[in-house]
């Protein structure tokens, strides 16, 4: 199911990036002759109108736009005016961008969508009566302390915590360390959610644990609160796009950071996911909940969009600084120089997919 929902994923992603090449290329005057999802062969022709066919293909791993006159050499007869070629250089360049602002703003709107229908995430006191399933979650676990032996694990989701006649419910940092606190050596019973199952644990607090807080009885864990928080319909696009310019720009600076470590051959391969890595997390995601699936789909969307802006050939970047280097000396690239160059980038992206994919291998078996 994990491999379904992750093929789902990526032809959603491919295909809205495709989009936006499509509506530019319509909206620029330029004939499309094919808009596919899959890649060829030919599986089946849905329609064809205005001169554009829209078909299924047989391989499921994402979807195309086939634009006239793209690949075109600038060579001989002058393009037809309705080709690629022959658009001024501005709205070749539009086109190339517009399948990196959709992808973009899908990552906007999935945002919004998963603030509107409640993130699970971080609660200060104030917000936990808010949160109907607000709950402690174990983030961290003091190695040898009480609560490695009892067997707690971080992401472990406390529901409730017993001694003697003492009961503990609620998402309360404060409330629970005092309760610990209080158990006077007694063993506590504590009621844990790990993934979906319930576990039941049973740990013995003990003094010494917490350096600054030595005659404090402790279990040797880090919590904090967690729960899920619906946010206003006209409040969810407004709080979606501040958090999508916040993801933006934390993923470019990943993504300068990794490229730049790969000049200097620096770069961590284990802080990084090829395909393999991509699809194990989606199926994480899809069984953790909804809103899960749908934020990590935005953040595969805005890492899409900026890859694609990458100045390599091959890629919309790549293609996109042909376009400047052409409008700049107003001459063509010649069509030999261009297909060396993106045979040359795709190479290379091949070959960087292969090494991370390797890396995923390597730490799915060790």
């Amino acid at each position: 199911m994990s491999i379904i929902i992750f093929i789902l994923v990526l032809v959603a992603l491919i295909v809205v990036h495709e989009l936006g090449h499509f509506f530019a290329a319509k909206w620029s005057g330029m004939r499309v002759d094919e808009f596919g999802i899959g890649y060829p062969p030919k599986a089946w022709t849905f329609w064809k109108h205005n001169g554009t066919e829209y078909t299924l293909n047989w391989l499921p791993f994402g979807g195309f736009v086939k634009i006239f006159g793209e690949d075109e050499s600038a060579a001989g007869a002058a393009p037809a005016s309705n080709s690629f070629a022959a658009k001024p250089r501005y709205l070749q360049a539009l086109v190339l961008l517009a399948g990196i602002a959709m992808n973009l703003a899908f990552a906007w709107v999935l945002l919004s969508f998963t603030l509107a229908i409640g993130l699970p995430r971080g609660l200060t006191d104030a917000e936990i009566p808010l949160a109907p399933d607000a709950a402690l979650a174990v983030a961290r676990v003091v190695e040898g302390s009480p609560a490695a032996d009892a067997g707690l694990k971080e992401g472990d989701l406390i529901q409730k915590a017993t001694y003697g006649d003492a009961v503990f419910t609620g998402a309360s940092v404060d409330a629970f360390t005092a309760f610990i606190a209080l158990s006077d050596g007694e063993t506590v019973t504590i009621d844990v959610l790990r993934g979906n199952k319930p576990v039941e644990l049973v740990a013995l607090p003990e003094k010494l644990v917490v350096p600054t807080e030595p005659d404090r009885l402790a279990l040797g864990i880090g919590i904090g609160a967690v729960g899920t928080l619906k946010t206003s319909w006209w409040q969810a696009p407004v709080e979606g796009f501040t958090l999508t310019v916040n993801a933006t720009q934390q993923v470019a600076i990943g993504l300068a950071h990794f490229f730049g470590g790969l000049l200097t051959f620096s770069a961590d391969l284990s802080a990084v996911s090829g395909p393999i890595g991509i699809a194990g997390a989606v199926g994480t995601a899809s069984d953790t909940s909804l809103a899960a699936l749908l934020s990590l789909m935005a953040l595969i969307s805005i890492n899409l969009a900026l890859i694609n802006i990458i100045p390599v050939p091959a890629l919309d970047g790549g293609r996109l600084l042909f376009v400047i280097i052409e409008a700049i000396t107003r001459k063509p690239i010649p069509t030999g120089v261009a297909n060396a160059l993106n045979t040359g980038g795709f190479a290379l992206l091949i070959l960087l997919m292969l090494v991370v994919t390797a890396s995923d291998l390597w730490k799915a078996f060790t």
